[in-house]
């Protein structure tokens, strides 16, 4: 196919653009690699232009024009053109199994309407004893199912830091009796049964955010400040809590949520106690926490407090009331099978801050395929809105068609090993709704064979996997609330403990009031769907703090840390559990739990 460099020229200064002979060259080759002429590649260079704001022509703006539209668009459109052309190497290796697909769908429709002997004999003839199997989509490697150059050309290079690592698969902490441990599961060969609770009723949707008024949200902290001021006056046997702003010359008892100063913090001489309607009216009073030997506090607590109140305008406080957890579930009968699994668990980041190659989730596919666990729980962000290449926004494809790639990857990449896949998202995932409570990822073309072992569950969520209780977040809290809390102990609990704690008492997944700048909260979605219905068997908190496993107050808490820290890779965690027979006492399922480096 001949293409005149000249018309080319003259086509460009129709829209008044002069161009170096290089890029005029360039453009004749597309014409060539595409089968198009010349008036139309360039009335599809102009479209291109104008509908992305970009101004001029350059090398750049030509290689986004090839990725963006030619090579995803004109490439499907004509697959004759290149076959001709001999030019298949323009097009990505998913591009060209799309198309083989094609090829054989349209065989296997002409097949059914021909004699054997008539038909082609490429494809076997296929009978209810020897079905049609998905042979080129399930013997797809994890490389050739992402294309990171599709969406990213500039930035598909492979982190340098990443591939140099030497710690790979090193266990860098463990929790129980990991000795002679195999680490791997049945590949979900069991019978696993994945249910997602909620109070009352698990988030499926998207909902309207953005509508709530400043009363709406006190209302739902004034009936957290009582539900909680309930059980702990049950359990401590406590007669009544005393009102606020009555001055008495005896102890009293108060019951409120802690507050922040003026400056909206917290200090160690003094804090805030916000009374419950009931009592008070809400109102506050100043506390000094200068008698009390230990205490850890942190804004939103709701809190019981003894102390003396003499004037009716501070709170000498003498006792801090410790928060009562929920209790745990019951296991059934109806629970499931009480075999062994092996749980795996990561966080993103997937891929490095300085490539968009995605390199350490293809590695983390590889992991899955050779160990084969039960159940696999991913958190988001899978397109980090952090991401520096996102941030600047250098990908030439929209966000929700990146992520949808990365999706079909993991679920097409670990269909060998048959694993159940758990997706919970994140407020950082780029293309998904920035609001806490956030609702599940929507995949209306998952495939049918994948539809039984892939689930997706709305941020915060708490999973039953054959009656073993997992609480999972994707929302950095021991951040968040590490980075408010005050304390003051002659123990040797740390932070982590300290704040995993009062999750489990507080009864919440983010007690944190008021919640960190990036965190979005609908407080009425938040009342129903962020409260903890029961205390979970295991905790799953990532964080961008360092990776534990902790038994908190016979919860096994795990921070897997994120894949990625940064340029380097990061860690996921693993965890071996065994319900116990219904009946036999409480004991923890979780038999053995590691962090590994990816």
């Amino acid at each position: 196919m001949a293409v005149s460099a000249q018309l080319l020229r003259e086509e460009l200064q129709i829209f008044g653009l002069e161009c170096e002979d290089a890029l005029i060259d360039k453009l004749a080759e597309l014409c060539v690699l595409y089968g198009q002429k010349e008036e139309g590649m360039v009335g599809e260079l102009i479209a291109f232009c104008t509908s992305t704001h970009k101004d001029g022509l350059t090398s750049e703006i030509l290689n986004s024009f090839e990725h963006e539209f030619l090579s995803r668009r004109l490439s499907k459109a004509r697959p004759s053109a290149s076959k001709d052309s001999g030019h298949a190497g323009a097009r990505d290796i998913v591009s060209i199994q799309e198309l083989i697909e094609v090829e054989e769908e349209e065989e296997t429709l002409l097949n059914a309407y021909t004699t054997p002997s008539k038909g082609s004999q490429k494809r076997a003839i296929t009978t209810p004893e020897t079905p049609l199997t998905k042979r080129s989509v399930s013997a797809r490697s994890p490389h050739q199912l992402l294309s990171p150059s599709s969406f990213s050309p500039s930035s598909a290079t492979p982190s340098q830091k990443y591939s140099s690592r030497s710690n790979r698969g090193e266990v860098v902490t463990s929790f129980g009796s990991t000795q002679g441990v195999s680490w791997s599961g049945r590949g979900g060969a069991g019978n696993i049964s994945l249910k997602v609770l909620g109070y009352p009723e698990p988030l499926t949707g998207s909902y309207k955010s953005m509508f709530q008024k400043l009363p709406d949200i006190r209302e739902v902290l004034t009936c957290k400040i009582e539900e909680l001021g309930s059980e702990l006056k049950e359990h401590y046997k406590i007669e009544a809590f005393t009102p606020v702003l009555v001055p008495a010359q005896e102890p009293v008892t108060l019951l409120g949520q802690i507050g922040c100063d003026s400056n909206g913090k917290l200090n160690h001489k003094s804090v805030i106690l916000e009374g419950d309607r009931e009592h008070s009216s809400g109102a506050q009073i100043p506390v000094d926490l200068s008698e009390l030997k230990e205490y850890s506090l942190f804004p939103g607590q709701v809190v019981v407090m003894e102390g003396i109140n003499t004037t009716g305008r501070k709170l000498v406080a003498t006792r801090l009331y410790e928060g009562v957890p929920l209790p745990f579930h019951q296991p059934s009968e109806e629970d499931g099978d009480s075999e062994q699994i092996m749980v795996l668990v990561a966080c993103g980041p997937y891929t490095t801050s300085d490539s968009i190659a995605f390199e350490p989730l293809l590695d983390l596919i590889t992991v899955i395929n050779r160990d084969r666990p039960d159940v696999c729980i991913l958190f988001g962000p899978f397109l980090d809105a952090k991401h520096e290449q996102v941030e600047s926004c250098l990908l030439t494809s929209p966000f929700e068609d990146v992520f949808k790639q990365c999706l079909r990857t993991i679920i097409e990449g670990t269909r060998s090993s048959g694993s159940h896949l758990v997706f919970v998202p994140s407020l950082r995932d780029v293309h998904h709704e920035p609001v806490y409570p956030q609702p599940p990822f929507s995949c209306s073309d998952l495939p049918r064979e994948d539809k039984k072992r892939v689930q997706f569950v709305p941020e915060p969520c708490t999973l039953s996997v054959n009656g073993m209780i997992f609480g999972l977040t994707s929302t950095d809290l021991l951040f968040h609330m590490g980075a408010e809390e005050i304390s003051s102990s002659s123990g040797t609990s740390d932070r982590f403990s300290r704040i995993l704690k009062h999750i489990l008492t507080q009864r919440s997944y983010y007690p944190l009031y008021p919640p960190q700048e990036d965190v979005a909260i609908d407080y009425e979605h938040f009342y129903a769907h962020a409260q903890l219905p029961i205390t979970p068997d295991v905790f799953v908190a990532p964080s961008e703090l360092r990776y534990f496993v902790k038994d908190i107050l016979g919860c096994i808490c795990v921070n897997p840390g994120r894949l990625t820290k940064g340029q380097v890779g990061g860690t996921f965690g693993r965890l071996y559990l065994r319900r116990q027979p219904a009946g036999d006492g409480r004991q923890s399922p979780c038999a053995a739990a590691q962090v590994v480096r990816i």
